[in-house]
Parts: structure tokens; sequence; C-alpha cells
């Protein structure tokens, strides 16, 4: 794409856009020109359509959207030709409730955890309810033991925010500290000097132990935030807090929660069961 790339990296990089956002987006666009041996300029809603039709094919909805959203960024913005994209819709995407762990479950997978870098980084991501990109690149100066908070810096969506210290993964991560004294600035250094642990690496470690605790369920790490959440949620704690605390920018992010939470599905109560009592009268 030559001189069409960096344009469209600096597009994306005047609109702040995510780090990782702008790294795929301009991997899906080399891929896309790839795919027709064709300049982009060249092209038109003919290609884009035919391109996404052939890659439904072989990925899943959602990765379709991720796509469209890079190729109509592409036409949109760094090439101004949004006529190209602009009656292409985007893919229906199927609503899956999420996988969550049983509170035993968590203990059983934490505990199946060999290395003990690995074993706190999930810890970290469960007990404060992070994304395992952001536990991985946690820095000495994001934990702060005298107000009891985490800052988790360079979310996504570029937002700051504060989620609670909880003691037990204070104490977690004070004798991960003695053992491994992790070199300034990242708390979880990787093998290259400066830079933080891989996420993949953390992956690869959540997915063994996953295995050897016995988990049949087919989750990714991402299982620790969502059951963060709704343990959350099964002990008490309001929906508006939790949007809070994992950041979600909306609340339509956070309310899936509530629909996954057998505890909060229990405790609400059929109208059978107020026919015929004082309660049932507002119901005529």
């Amino acid at each position: 794409m030559g001189q069409i790339r960096e344009r469209m990296a600096q597009d994306l990089a005047l609109r702040n856009h995510a780090p990782g956002t702008c790294a795929a987006y301009l991997r899906i666009c080399k891929a896309f020109v790839r795919h027709f041996m064709l300049d982009p300029r060249q092209m038109g809603e003919h290609e884009v359509r035919t391109y996404l039709l052939n890659r439904g094919l072989q990925v899943q909805p959602p990765t379709v959207a991720v796509e469209l959203a890079a190729i109509k960024f592409l036409y949109t913005v760094t090439l101004d030709r949004p006529e190209v994209v602009v009656r292409i819709p985007s893919p229906k995407i199927p609503k899956k409730l999420p996988d969550v762990l049983a509170g035993s479950q968590v203990v059983d997978l934490l505990a199946a955890v060999d290395s003990l870098k690995h074993r706190t980084i999930l810890t970290t991501a469960y007990g404060a309810g992070l994304r395992i990109s952001e536990a991985c690149t946690l820095e000495h100066r994001d934990i702060d033991s005298k107000r009891m908070v985490i800052k988790v810096r360079d979310t996504k969506g570029n937002k700051d925010r504060y989620v609670p210290l909880a003691d037990n993964l204070l104490a977690g991560l004070r004798a991960y500290f003695k053992i491994a004294r992790p070199p300034e600035p990242f708390l979880f250094p990787g093998s290259k000097p400066g830079r933080p642990i891989s996420p993949d690496a953390v992956r690869d470690a959540f997915h063994k132990a996953k295995e050897k605790a016995g988990v049949t369920k087919r989750v990714t790490p991402h299982v620790l935030r969502h059951s963060f959440a709704t343990h959350l949620l099964e002990t008490g704690t309001d929906i508006r807090t939790i949007q809070a605390l994992l950041g979600h920018a909306s609340l339509r992010s956070t309310v899936r929660y509530t629909h996954i939470s057998t505890a909060h599905v229990a405790r609400t109560k059929s109208p059978l069961d107020r026919l015929g009592t004082e309660e049932g009268k507002v119901l005529g």
C-alpha cells in the first residue's frame, strides 16, 4: 500500500485509536489489497463486497465486522471515498452469553498454574477484573497499597480507571515481588528488557492449567474477567459499579452479566408467587 498505508497510519493516530486497533486495521487492509493485487484507489464497492463475502465463508461474523470497519476507515477517511462502503451492511452478530467459572473452579485453576509469575498475573486478572493485556502491562507505580486501588492505564478506549486492590491480591503481589524482584517499570517483565510479558505466554499457561484442573469448558483467560463481573453481581454489587470497574463505556456491555448470573435469576420472584398475597394486589 506504500504511501496510502502511511497516510492511513497517520489518520488512525490522529483519531487516537488504540495501538492494537491501528495495527489490526493496517493488517486487514494490507490483506484486502493483496487479495486483489490492485491499488485500493482502483477498486470499489464490488471488490469490497466480494472480499467480505469470501471472508464470511472462512471466519466468524465478529471478525468480518472488524474487517469491514477497517476497510470502511480506509475508504471513508484515508481515501475520502465513502460512497464505496456506505451501502455495505455490517454482519449480524449472534449474541452469545459468555461462559463463567464457579468460585471453586477459579480456585482450582489458579492453583494449577505452575509458574509464580503466570499465577500472579491470572490472579490479578480475576481479582481486579482486568483484561489479560491490562494485567500484563501493569507497572510498579500502578499498585497503590495505601489507598488499596490499582490504576489501569491506557485501557480499551484509551481511558484510565481505578479498580479495587483486594487484601488477598495485595498479599499475593507482595509474595511474588519478594521472590521475583521485577525491575521497573513493569510488574511482570517479559524476556525482552524493558518490555512486559507477552499475553500469549499467559494464555498458554492458562490453557495448561485449565487441563490440569479438569476444567472442561472451552474458555480463554478472558473468562476470569467475566467471572469477576458475574461473581460481583451474585454477591450484591450494583450494575453501575460493575460497569465502572470493568471500564465499559456503555451499560449495555455490562447488562449482559445479568443474563448469565444464575443467582441473580434465582433471586427474581415470579408473579405467580405473589398471586393471592398482599403484594399481589397491585396486579389487580
